[in-house]
């Protein structure tokens, strides 16, 4: 559970700010390209960052609170999905597929077991979260296993050369876990963090929302520790990303955000350490509802809004041609000075 996570050196701002600047292009004309350009150069501490191996894991776990009646689909959806992962035909195995990204999928807690063949990392803590409706969703020693054994997965993949990491998620009921969490950790208002998930539609986000109050009648967390959080209303996935979350940035890799769910883990390890932040790129902003909200709270802007909804990493995982589009400029696009083209008068 220690993680040392330092704030990202500015030693070389000026300098890579100043390269920037000296490209063949108008002051701030490649917008957020230059911001982008500039923050994986800060986490490199490099004038000529580079992006190498980038990978994408998918945590999957189930949710207790599923029982409830909070989700438009069945909990086997989950380990369905997962066997979709593995098979290659889920969305997040299209867009790795289409950009070089290696992908990894891990069974943080799925209800299902999986024949032992298979290219499934098996992290599982547990068989599904209890229903938080009615008891905390997992034991402060399960959620500190998951953050810890979320860390030890980024931990492998960083030892094979990767230097760029995003986090996707699968698990029904998540969203759920997911709109707690950020109503416990934020001032923002539960039907704020509360959306349709896989689909639900008018009485079923109603339902959905009452139960959640509910919840949270249920269990008073007072200090609002962003563990007792997670152990409280949080999922075995999200609780092994904000592990994964604290581990990358302790291992200085670039971070690519995805959306509802893995920003809700983001949340709770930014609660745990500030400095997470410094290296965390925003991919896109999600259509599920609060998210943007979220990101207002965080102070931070995302590169693109695709509607995306999806889950999984696919949000990270489309705009990471962008993230690579930024780090070309600054490496390759000519100066002024190198072009022999006149830089603007003073």
């Amino acid at each position: 559970m220690k993680f040392n996570i330092s704030k990202v050196s500015l030693e070389l701002k000026e300098k890579i700010q100043k390269k920037i600047n000296e490209k063949t292009k108008p002051l701030g004309s490649l917008g957020k390209l230059e911001d982008t350009a500039l923050k994986i150069a800060l986490i490199q501490d490099t004038l000529s960052p580079n992006l190498i191996n980038p990978a994408i894991i998918v945590f999957a776990g189930d949710h207790g609170i599923c029982e409830a009646g909070v989700s438009a689909y069945p909990k086997e959806v989950t380990y369905q999905m997962v066997m979709n992962f593995l098979n290659g035909g889920a969305g997040i195995n299209v867009f790795c597929g289409q950009n070089n990204i290696q992908i990894k999928v891990v069974d943080s807690g799925v209800g299902f077991d999986f024949p032992e063949n298979l290219s499934l990392i098996n992290a599982k803590i547990a068989y599904g979260t209890k229903n938080f409706l009615t008891e905390p969703a997992m034991s402060a020693e399960q959620c500190e296993l998951a953050i810890n054994r979320g860390a030890e997965i980024v931990q492998q993949v960083q030892s094979n050369g990767c230097n760029i990491i995003g986090f996707g998620e699968m698990g029904i009921g998540n969203t759920s876990s997911a709109a707690v969490i950020i109503n416990q950790l934020t001032n923002l208002p539960l039907e704020t963090c509360t959306g349709r998930g896989t689909g639900l539609d008018d009485k079923g986000l109603a339902k959905k929302r009452e139960i959640l109050n509910r919840a949270i009648s249920n269990h008073k967390v007072i200090d609002k520790d962003p563990v007792k959080i997670l152990s409280t209303f949080g999922g075995f996935e999200i609780a092994m990303i904000c592990g994964a979350i604290l581990k990358a940035a302790e291992l200085k890799m670039v971070i690519m955000i995805d959306g509802f769910i893995v920003t809700s883990a983001l949340l709770a390890a930014y609660k745990m350490e500030n400095a997470v932040l410094d290296y965390c790129i925003f991919t896109h902003v999600s259509d599920e509802y609060g998210h943007k909200y979220l990101l207002d709270e965080l102070k931070v802007e995302p590169l693109v809004n695709l509607r995306m909804r999806l889950g999984e990493g696919t949000g990270a995982a489309v705009t990471y041609p962008i993230i690579q589009s930024a780090v070309n400029f600054l490496n390759k696009m000519a100066s002024f000075n190198s072009a022999g083209v006149t830089g603007k008068n003073e």
